[in-house]
């Protein structure tokens, strides 16, 4: 990793980068085949007139909000929320960390939600084994959603469930797209630095959450469906476009 980086000549920004990009590859090159398969499923769910979730707790929501109300994006991608949970807005934030780890909040929170069967929900959780994911997963399955989980194998090897049935988030999944971050999130070490640093999940969850999402649209050509893709609002003509995408798709977008 990182130890005597100074000593090489490189930098730490330099060696974050390169483990960066290093498990970027690894992704692309071993997740290809889920990828293509989770990009199938949107498009499949679009084109048949369902509607597309996403949902992470703390940063593993940043990945899933990175594909809502997003230019350059579908627009019938929708975060599912749950309050206190989603990002790390919550006041104390070891507030957000807690409620993962409380069971039947996620049937709440789906119980609220417009999704229904036939849509699908894209779970995003680095280690699937706090109460939340793994109930969301089993729920939503339970309600005739397709379920399609980004998370670490790695964690369900290498660490124990929270979850009373001893599972993890994959366990619940139609479909499993192994993000391959190492327990801990950490990519680098430095001397002087007594814990690992630099975490590269949402770089590489945000990555494979935009790559599902272009399989998605590509699909949804190949079936002769127009994507609704939304233009970035700082371009001419721009608010225009995604007024008539909102529009057509307005029964299918829950952020307006």
């Amino acid at each position: 990793m990182g130890e005597g980086a100074a000593e090489a000549g490189t930098t730490l920004a330099g060696d974050f980068l390169d483990a960066a990009i290093a498990l970027l590859s690894e992704v692309r090159d071993g997740e290809a085949g889920n990828i293509r398969a989770a990009g199938a499923l949107l498009a499949r769910t679009v084109a048949d007139g369902g509607r597309v979730f996403a949902f992470g707790a703390g940063h593993s929501s940043l990945p899933a909000q990175d594909t809502v109300y997003r230019a350059g994006g579908l627009a019938v991608m929708n975060l599912l929320n749950v309050p206190g949970a989603v990002g790390v807005d919550v006041r104390p934030a070891t507030l957000g960390s807690a409620l993962e780890r409380v069971s039947g909040l996620a049937a709440a929170a789906l119980d609220s939600s417009p999704a229904r069967a036939g849509d699908v929900l894209v779970v995003i959780s680095l280690s699937g084994r706090n109460a939340l994911p793994v109930e969301l997963a089993m729920n939503a399955r339970a309600l005739g959603l397709k379920v399609v989980g980004v998370t670490s194998v790695a964690y369900a090897r290498e660490t124990r469930s929270r979850h009373s049935t001893g599972t993890f988030l994959k366990d619940h999944c139609d479909l499993v797209v192994d993000s391959r971050i190492a327990l801990g999130d950490a990519e680098l070490t430095a001397e002087g630095v007594e814990a690992p640093f630099a975490p590269a999940s949402t770089v590489v969850t945000s990555a494979l959450m935009q790559a599902i999402v272009a399989e998605a649209t590509g699909e949804l050509v190949r079936r002769g469906v127009e994507p609704p893709m939304l233009r970035s609002g700082n371009v001419d003509g721009g608010h225009d476009w995604n007024a008539r995408v909102m529009d057509e798709y307005a029964d299918r977008i829950f952020y307006r």
